[in-house]
Order: C-alpha cells, then structure tokens, then sequence
C-alpha cells in the first residue's frame, strides 16, 4: 500500500477543564500538517475533540477521507481514547497505520506497545514534523523503520526503540497548515466568542519543575522564532482567518527580554489587532517589572503565572525556583498593569488536610489573582515527583488525570473528602472575588462577570454546584444575590449565570 492520506484526528477527550472558556485548536497539528503537505502528501486537519463528535461522526470521517494513515495525539488524561481512535481506525479499514504522538506516548511507549500493539503501529518520541514524514516515506519505499529517528514499534515480540531525533533548530522554517482549521468552532466565551488561534512562538523550557512534563519533553533546551517572524503570523491569522484573540502555547515565552521586547514594540508599531492570552514565569514578571505598560500596549490581556503552592516548603518540593512573596509581587504587577491575572495551586498532596487547603484559600485570597484554580495534583507516571507520590496513587485510570479529578489520596482525607474541598476552594475565592468587584477597573469587571457566567454553566464547577443545591442545601444569601445581578447586568435569565440552576 502506498501512504498518500494522512489523517491527524484528535481523541474526543473532554474533562470540562479548559472547555469551559472556549474552544481551543490543535496547533501542533497544524505544523505536522504544514509538514505533511510539504513533504507530498493529503492531509485531513479533523480536531474531533472540539467538534465534539461521537464515534458515528469519526466513522463517517475517516471513511469519507480513505486515510492510509491514521495519527492521533495524547497527553496523559486523554491517552486512553486516544489508543482507541486508532483501533477504530483499524477496524474501519485494518490496513490502514496507525501513529501516536505527543508526551504521553513519548515517554509510556512500552506501556502503550506492550499492552496495545494490534492498535498501535508506530509511536513518535518528541517533535513530529520531521519523525512523521519520514516514516511515512520510509514506508512507502518499502525500508525499515528502524532507519527513522524517534520511533517506537513492536516487531517480533517485543519493543523498538530508534535513536532520539535531534530538536528542530530553526522553527522559523517549518511549513504550517492555517488552512486546514475549521476556524467557526474556535471561539473564546470570555470574549463575545471572539475567534481563537492557539499559537506558539517558542519550544522547550529551562525549568526544573519536578511535577511537570515539559522540562522532560524538552530536556531542558528551549528555541524560539524570531519576532518578525511571530508577529507577520499573528498579523496573517488576522487578516485571513479573522483572529481576534491568540493564546501562546509557549510555557516561557519571554525567556529571552530582547525578543519578547521586540515582540511587544512590532504588535505596536503594526498595531496588530490581536489580543494575547499567555502563560509565563513569576521570575520573568518580576524581571519585566519595567515594560509592563509595554506588555498592554502590545496587545497582552491575561496572563498565567504558575503560584502552585502555598508554603515554601512545597515550593521547593517542586522546585520551582522562587519565593512565596514573589508570587504576590508578580501578580501586583500584572494587577498594576491592568492586565487579567490568573494563577493555580496545586492540591491533593499527601500531607494535604483541610486546614492547609483553607490556608491556601487564604493566600489566594491574599495574592488577589483575578482568577484561581485550585487543582487535583496529577501525578505523571513519567515525572521526576513520581516515585515519592506513587504510594498514595488511588488510580491508575489515565482518564482521571485530569487536575480535576483526585487521583492521589492524602493520609487524612478520602479522595470524596479532597473532591468536595477542592470545590469549596474554588467556590470560596471566587464568592471572595466576586464581592470586590467594584475594585476592579471597567473593562475587568465586565470580564469577570464573564467568567462567572462560564463557571457556573460551562465549567466542571457548575456540577458541584448543582449537587450542593440537590443535597438540599441553601445558597449562600450573598452568592444568590451575587448571581441575581449577573442576570440584570447581562440581559436577564436567557444570558445569566442563574438561569440553568434549580
């Protein structure tokens, strides 16, 4: 069979986590199909976990495309529908190939192969915009796998690994795929559904995160595109696709002050009408502590700066590098800035009681975030903080670690227990949040208000909310009142956040 089809197809995984504020693209699928296409063959951009579709509509799908082959993509949570996706492919058309990508696979390849090799043909370890093609060609010449850097298959009863393929160098080379997205679905609710591109501008992280994926995928390294590079991006996605707000994929975009600077002055000076939505460092905030007034100006409106913990001593646990006070002096910055902050902390620790999560509670309250998350320690089989929490993993069900659901059971605390405090976290900040709004400037309030909205009827939360009402307890007066005059604020029942509670 000759490979003249490839079929990227995302696992239609939900958990309800980052759903609940838009829709948000596959964009390293967009590379690999960039590369794909690039490389001479037919590909079918199918992000069928945005489109929310079943298993009729990946049928109908794949056998309207006639893929001959099939690579889906998978991080830990959504590993699970992912290995399925491909066995459905092979029972819709059984010689068709099937590839499985991203960190998950990448570091569980022997899991995966042992356990479901009938499903899973080849597996990529690390950057696949080279690796796939490759294969692709080498199978159409009829040569050995094994000739392909940065593969993972079963042959003759056991595991095969080839040799790591180097990090691509130059990202300002890779060909991408814009064309392909069915951009109507990718809307940010935040935002009036305003139109969402997830876009990247840098790869890797130099960080030391004992908890995190990332400085593993990457080994550490990090490699960027240059500005003028990003930004004529930024100003196609704009004027071709009509993007109005791009959130970076980059877990450190500003690592390097010159570029990101650079950045800043060319949204500026092109005026690009794109809003940023990013994550980056509490250090690096503190670094840039002097151009915050340039990060608005060039077009920034939230950012994410990872607290993760409330005491020093967890900190360093994770080794994230900083001080408890810093995180506080990061988020005044971008308060100060007019910026929406967010941030999260990281809960479901074995020494982890109530009393600590109201602490936590307490210090969120005390960092004044315009939003935090309060969120299920996800214990990454592959993680350098695995082996110390391994005795306390309650589960080995993939689909649960999702940060939503606990998977770690503290000494003691039920996982019922953790659940409901993990919920009440959230329900305490925000309640806090919510009462001080009047703090804010205009255009955060009518932000805020939201994001009520969305928690309520579009994110994990409102189901314990609902449950709490079902168990038949009351309301707190003031979040009744709260969610009243979010209703007249926003248009009455039909637009408010009260309108699906009983």
């Amino acid at each position: 069979m000759k490979i003249k089809r490839v079929a990227l197809i995302t696992p239609p995984y939900h958990s309800g986590v980052v759903e609940s504020a838009g829709t948000w693209l596959n964009v390293g699928f967009v590379y690999i199909a960039g590369s794909l296409r690039a490389a001479g063959y037919e590909v079918d951009y199918y992000d069928a976990m945005s489109l929310w579709h079943k298993w009729p509509d990946i049928q109908k799908r794949i056998e309207a495309f006639r893929p001959d082959v099939v690579a889906t993509t998978a991080f830990t949570a959504s590993i699970v529908d992912a290995v399925k996706l491909l066995a459905f492919a092979k029972k819709i058309n059984p010689r068709t190939v099937t590839v499985l990508g991203n960190v998950h696979a990448t570091f569980c390849y022997d899991e995966i192969l042992k356990g479901d090799h009938a499903a899973v043909d080849y597996i990529v370890r690390g950057e696949g915009e080279v690796t796939l093609p490759q294969l692709c060609t080498c199978l159409n010449a009829g040569d050995d796998p094994k000739k392909v850097e940065g593969l993972a298959f079963w042959r003759d009863g056991g595991v095969v690994v080839t040799p790591r393929a180097p990090y691509i160098h130059d990202l300002d080379t890779l060909p991408t795929a814009w064309d392909l997205v069915e951009w109507p679905i990718y809307t940010y609710r935040a935002k009036n559904n305003a139109r969402l591109a997830i876009v990247s501008s840098s790869r890797g992280c130099k960080q030391q995160c004992s908890f995190c994926s990332q400085q593993l995928f990457w080994s550490q390294s990090w490699r960027a595109r240059s500005a003028e590079n990003f930004v004529a991006e930024l100003e196609m996605l704009s004027r071709t696709h009509g993007v109005e707000v791009a959130m970076l994929s980059d877990e450190i975009p500003t690592f390097d002050r010159e570029r990101w600077v650079r950045i800043l002055d060319l949204m500026i000076e092109r005026q690009v009408p794109v809003k940023l939505l990013m994550e980056t460092r509490v250090d690096d905030i503190l670094r840039d502590a002097d151009i915050m007034d340039r990060y608005r100006a060039g077009g920034v409106e939230h950012i994410y700066v990872g607290v993760e913990a409330g005491t020093q001593e967890t900190l360093d646990l994770f080794k994230k590098d900083t001080q408890v006070e810093q995180s506080k002096q990061a988020i005044d910055l971008i308060n100060g800035a007019d910026i929406v902050s967010e941030t999260s902390f990281v809960l479901g620790m074995p020494d982890d009681t109530p009393e600590s999560i109201d602490q936590t509670i307490e210090l969120a309250k005390h960092y004044n975030p315009d939003m935090a998350f309060f969120l299920a320690i996800a214990p990454w089989p592959y993680a350098e903080l695995y082996p110390e929490l391994e005795p306390y993993v309650a589960t080995k069900d993939y689909r649960k670690y999702n940060l939503v659901e606990p998977v770690i059971k503290p000494k003691n605390m039920t996982l019922e227990e953790l659940e409901r405090q993990l919920g009440r976290a959230s329900q305490k900040f925000f309640m806090h949040k919510f009462q001080n709004l009047d703090r804010l400037s205009p255009w955060k309030q009518e932000f805020m208000l939201s994001v009520l909205d969305l928690l309520i009827n579009h994110s994990y939360l409102a189901g314990q909310m609902r449950a709490m009402l079902k168990e038949g307890k009351e309301m707190p007066p003031e979040v009744k009142a709260l969610l009243q005059s979010v209703g007249k604020h926003r248009g009455g029942a039909k637009h408010s956040a009260v309108a699906p509670i009983p």
